[in-house]
């Protein structure tokens, strides 16, 4: 899958990443998304770890294939989240951390193997849940990120007029 290419950094566009680090939205987003990382490391941990020991050869390499996913999803959402707290506290920049390396990354598509259909309920129900957090968390990144705006986009008047005022002094 194509990622679109990143733009470049503005204050625009820091403006609106402090804005959304300051939004009720993002502390509702940062709960849960830090909560989902440590019920899916309690479930993989305890209750987990005994109901894959019940699955058939097959069920058993999909469970660890599909907790290694599940583990790498919450980490890269847990990254993502951390990063906007930076800001949020004042540990990093807005304009830092509008680079590419904080972005979020597509999630791969989950391919279909043997022995999915044997994964535990309790598992099933944390990948959806991670699969739709991660997939939130993508469309903000890019909205906040990635998508140009039309505010972002030089107002093909706006920019004649200030190339006016340069040359003549206004």
């Amino acid at each position: 899958m194509n990622e679109p290419e990143p733009i470049l950094a503005s204050p625009w566009r820091a403006g609106v990443v402090m804005d959304f680090t300051r939004s009720e939205l993002f502390d509702r987003i940062f709960d849960e998304g830090m909560e989902l990382v440590e019920e899916t490391a309690a479930y993989l941990d305890g209750a987990g770890r005994q109901e894959s020991r019940r699955l058939t050869r097959g069920g058993a390499l999909a469970y660890a294939s599909e907790s290694m996913r599940l583990t790498t999803r919450l980490m890269q959402v847990a990254s993502w989240l951390l990063v906007q707290r930076a800001v949020k506290e004042g540990n990093m920049t807005a304009l830092a951390a509008c680079e590419d390396r904080y972005r979020l990354r597509e999630r791969p598509e989950d391919g279909s193997q043997e022995g999915i259909e044997e994964l535990p309920p309790a598992m099933v129900m944390l990948i959806e849940r991670s699969q739709r957090l991660h997939d939130r968390i993508m469309h903000l990144d890019r909205r906040m990120y990635v998508d140009q705006t039309d505010e972002e986009k030089p107002h093909p008047v706006l920019s004649q007029h200030s190339k006016l005022l340069a040359a003549f002094g206004g």
